[in-house]
Parts: structure tokens; sequence; C-alpha cells
């Protein structure tokens, strides 16, 4: 399966979360094919925030925006995404999106790190509304990102289950360290 096929895994459950109105972040901006789906789904009457500590992520999502003529309902900032907090209320936001490791295309050494990673999915649980969905896409391998999977990974063993639902996907028969995919749902 290759990493398209994962993102689009990933994207079937965000079409199923988000409706028209909602407030969504892109946690990751990357290349800005979040960002654009969720201003899509969100519409009009929606809000997304988009985050990303790479003034090229920007760059290219504007770009990918402006040319797709969505909503523009959406907010990029050149932001970490641990200090998402400060831009949205607790209990308001329907669903967050992660791509964790280094933007692809992109510098390799400019990656995502588990300590801001943590700190930003905590974060995330608290901004999260009831039964929103916070997507995760855990990528390691090669360079960047043994550490910070283990990280996140123990981490979420962690969450109460009396208070979210994880649902963790491995691509068992893939080689070269798959991406791996990941829903919390908030009970």
């Amino acid at each position: 399966m290759k990493n398209y096929q994962i993102t689009q895994w990933c994207a079937n459950f965000i079409r199923q979360q988000v409706q028209e109105g909602d407030f969504c972040i892109d946690a990751t901006m990357g290349n800005g094919n979040d960002t654009l789906l969720l201003t899509q789904l969100c519409g009009k009457s929606g809000k997304v925030l988009a985050f990303d500590i790479q003034k090229q992520a920007l760059e290219t999502t504007k770009k990918k925006l402006t040319a797709a003529h969505v909503p523009e309902n959406y907010k990029l900032l050149l932001e970490s995404h641990a200090n998402m907090a400060e831009y949205a209320n607790p209990d308001s936001v329907s669903c967050i999106v992660f791509n964790f490791g280094y933007l692809p295309g992109g510098d390799h050494t400019l990656a995502t790190r588990g300590e801001t990673s943590i700190e930003a999915l905590t974060q995330s649980l608290t901004l999260l509304k009831k039964d929103g969905m916070i997507s995760l896409c855990i990528y390691s391998g090669g360079d960047s990102g043994f550490e910070e999977r283990d990280q996140i990974l123990a981490w979420l063993k962690e969450l109460d289950s009396r208070k979210y639902l994880v649902i963790k996907s491995d691509y068992y028969n893939r080689p070269n360290n798959p991406p791996i995919p990941v829903l919390i749902i908030k009970n």
C-alpha cells in the first residue's frame, strides 16, 4: 500500500466525521492536502486552522487552496502545533488531523518531535468536542521518526478507555516501516 492509499484510508474517516459548519484543525499542514479536504468539508460556515513551522508549507498550502477556489474559511499559521490551544476553545473542535514526520519534499532535518507532538496531542484532547475525532498518520523509518513513533504509541496506550476510543491499524505485510494510521474518538 502506497502512502497515498494510507492517506486515503484516513481521509475516508475524516469525510465521515466533518460536517458543514464544523471547526477543524490541521495540526501538521505539510503540503496542504488535509487542509484542503477540511476546508471543503467545513464549507463557508465552517472554520479550519492549519499549523506548520515551515514557511514552505504555508506557501505551498496557500497556492493549493487558492487554485482549488475553496471558501476562505481557513487560517494558515506559521506556528508549532504545540501551541494550538492558544487558538481554540476547549470542547469546540470536531476533527484534528496529524501527519507526523517531515515535510514531503522538504528538509528531513526538520521533522516533528515526540515531546512537542505529545504536547499537541494532549492539547487536542481538551479541544476536541464530544464524539470528535483525531486522525494520526505516524511516519517513521529512514532518517526520522522511530523515537517519536514509540513515544506516541506509548502515550496512546495510556489514554483512558472510558474517555477515548483508540483505533490503531497496521499494514502488517508491508516492508520498510509503513505509516501507522490511528484514530482517537472522544466519548
